[in-house]
């Protein structure tokens, strides 16, 4: 099944939240709502959440009371505004929105219900084509898979991350497919744990062999030489192949670099923002201190009453830590700042 998906005029999507111990579907009736279910991480990864900026244009078009064009477009605008504020760093929001916005003001000859029917199928569009390019990127990626190999992977990046099938767990899954046989060490990824809770529950659902292990616990098994590839995502990659992912994948790339282990971004080219010199300029979301500071152990807090918490969503990995960026239009190497502009052009 997919991640998201539209049905009765409204945006259905898996519970993430919920996940491992239920799967449980919610329904977005409004914009607004989509925009609190990107926030809450009731549905999160970068492609998933382009999907999710799509669709909740579509539910604002649908449900201004516009009679125009030009007014439903300003409508639009206001909603487009909304969804964009939810996360800041994954660009893949921002590149859904402006692609839909995109679409409707080319289509202003259309009446006032045929621009909502339109923005509804360029939402869809985002939304399929989404599968294909991460079977295109699963393909090429797959190619570094020996089999025999044990990977560490960092966060979720599978089908709950996309729409479906996923990027870098993508990868994983059709090497298994191809009949490799492939180990997993899974980060646990906290705090949120989208690693022990989310990606876990995924490869059980493949069957794929996994461990979770803690963060802190990846240096040493790729120091003792039980590691011979790191794989992870991107919410954004900067022109010069810096790549912003979730914390913990900076320290992560760094010791597989040490210990001269291969280390592989896997990203749609919606997730390359060629605009950004340097990942020195991507934002980076500081989310609720209580997701560090609510951790229990044994039903107890973890932490002093009074305790204070930092909390950086994610961390920018250099690209001298990156060997090689995945994409839908082939596997690109450094120089990253020459080579990356050629995929992201590619129709």
């Amino acid at each position: 099944m997919r991640t998201i998906y539209w049905e009765n005029d409204q945006v259905k999507m898996i519970d993430q939240r919920r996940l491992p111990a239920a799967l449980d579907i919610i329904a977005c009736k409004t914009h607004a709502e989509v925009a609190r279910a990107i926030k809450d991480m009731t549905i999160r990864g970068a492609p998933a959440i382009g999907a999710a900026a799509g669709f909740g244009l579509a539910l604002a078009a649908r449900q201004s009371p516009a009679r125009t064009p030009r007014d439903l477009l300003a409508d639009l605008q206001a909603a487009s505004t909304l969804l964009r504020s939810a996360r800041p760093t994954a660009v893949n929001l921002a590149w859904a929105l402006e692609r839909v916005m995109r679409c409707a003001e080319s289509k202003t000859n259309l009446s006032a219900d045929g621009l909502r029917e339109a923005i509804l199928n360029e939402a869809q569009a985002i939304a399929d084509e989404d599968v294909q390019i991460n079977k295109r990127m699963a393909e090429h990626g797959a190619a570094l898979i020996d089999d025999g190999d044990t990977v560490i992977h960092h966060c979720n990046t599978g089908a709950l991350a996309t729409v479906d099938w996923g990027t870098a767990l993508g990868v994983i899954r059709t090497a298994h497919e191809q009949g490799k046989h492939v180990h997993v060490l899974v980060d646990e990824t906290r705090p949120r744990l989208q690693g022990a809770r989310l990606t876990a529950w995924e490869l059980e659902q493949y069957g794929i062999p996994y461990e979770i292990i803690s963060d802190n616990a990846a240096g040493h098994f790729l120091k003792t030489g039980q590691v011979q590839k790191v794989l992870f995502g991107a919410d954004r990659v900067a022109a010069n192949g810096d790549v912003a992912n979730k914390i913990g994948t900076y320290m992560l790339s760094l010791a597989a670099h040490d210990n001269r282990i291969p280390v592989y971004a896997v990203v749609p080219t919606s997730t390359i923002d060629l605009s950004l010199a340097s990942g020195d300029l991507i934002p980076i979301e500081e989310r609720d201190p209580d997701e560090v500071l609510g951790i229990q152990f044994h039903g107890e807090s973890v932490t002093p009453r009074e305790a204070e918490a930092r909390n950086p969503a994610f961390d920018v990995t250099p690209n001298r830590l990156i060997t090689a960026i995945v994409t839908e239009n082939g596997i690109v190497y450094p120089p990253f700042d020459v080579n990356l502009s050629k995929v992201v052009k590619v129709k």
